[in-house]
């Protein structure tokens, strides 16, 4: 998985690429927990996100966790797969989503 880090002031975006699972959300979670420091607004962009597992899910988690305490966090661009995924494990009541 690859992810992209943009950041505008106190507004981080980052946009992931490929395959959110147990061998690349390690990754994402050290990203999030050197870069959620000042942010208000986090911006999770999954235009290019393939796919997304439980662990995924979990530091999603995390992350809407912290930045409930700092600011806002939603997710954008969620294709119909992803969007499954939300729905039935009950994230879509949890997380802030736009752009489906």
């Amino acid at each position: 998985m690859e992810i992209s880090n943009s950041k505008e002031g106190s507004k981080l975006c980052l946009a992931l690429e490929g395959r959110l699972d147990t061998n690349t959300a390690p990754k994402l979670e050290t990203e999030l927990q050197k870069s959620l420091e000042g942010i208000e607004e986090l911006v999770i962009d999954m235009a290019e996100l393939d796919y997304l597992s439980s662990a995924g899910l979990r530091v999603l988690l995390g992350a809407q966790k912290t930045m409930n305490k700092q600011g806002s966090m939603k997710v954008i661009h969620v294709n119909e797969t992803i969007m499954e995924i939300f729905e039935v494990t009950g994230f879509s009541g949890i997380l802030t989503i736009e752009g489906r």
